[in-house]
């Protein structure tokens, strides 16, 4: 995928709309984005999701969406309970196009949710039967969570765990748990705290969410830097 990501950037700069199928999260150099003539969306469907779609659009082009729609599955009563092994054994035998299909989660009250794109959401969305019981399918839009939102915040360095801390609204050390539990990762990589994010960057922690980073805005007087980010939760 590295090695694509340059040929992508070149399409969107020409003036298309590029999209990729799911993959790896952790296989996307963000750096190799960075292009003042092109624009991007990544997306999984969810805050953290480790499977996504990669967007490329001209710059003159002000939005477009994610290309991912997530999707709750729910068993019908009758016959024991399914965990998430379960419910990902019985959607292989779809047979449906594996890179069609982004993350898996389990909610509680027996539902499933599965982010995913093209002819196998459409199937999915169809769904009555699966495994041999009745299950009702849904639509829950793009993005599954609270949504995300952009803020500018000061931070004393660019350290993960200030940056981390302060972009989720979270202290320090409670943020320093998670980094230490090593549910933190940085462009997929598990983080240190000492860690600098970069314009470009992304950093995910789990049960939390997701920061992007978006740019640097200026530094103040004091120096500090005032920063961009686009939090998801």
């Amino acid at each position: 995928m590295k090695q694509k990501l340059p040929t992508l950037v070149a399409q969107a700069r020409g003036g298309r709309v590029v999209r990729t199928p799911f993959l790896d999260g952790d296989d996307l150099d963000r750096r190799a984005l960075q292009d003042d003539e092109v624009r991007y969306v990544i997306g999984g469907g969810f805050p953290d999701a480790r499977r996504v779609i990669l967007t490329l659009h001209p710059a003159h082009i002000p939005e477009v969406d994610s290309g991912v729609t997530v999707l709750r599955v729910t068993p019908g009563e009758g016959g024991p309970p399914w965990d998430l092994q379960d419910f990902a054994v019985h959607l292989r035998r779809l047979e449906l196009p594996e890179d069609q299909l982004g993350d898996l989660r389990e909610e509680r009250g027996g539902s499933f949710l599965v982010a995913a794109t093209g002819k196998a959401a459409q199937t999915l969305a169809a769904l009555t039967e699966l495994g041999g019981r009745e299950v009702e399918a849904e639509e829950v839009g793009e993005t599954a969570g609270r949504g995300s939102k952009t803020r500018e915040v000061v931070v004393p360095s660019m350290r993960v765990d200030v940056v981390g801390a302060k972009g989720f609204g979270v202290s320090r050390a409670y943020f320093q748990q998670g980094i230490d539990g090593g549910k933190v990762r940085l462009n997929g990589q598990v983080a240190r705290a000492s860690s600098e994010i970069r314009e470009g960057d992304s950093l995910s922690a789990d049960g939390i969410g997701r920061i992007d980073f978006k740019r640097v805005v200026n530094e103040t007087r004091r120096g500090n830097v005032k920063v961009e980010l686009e939090i998801h939760r």
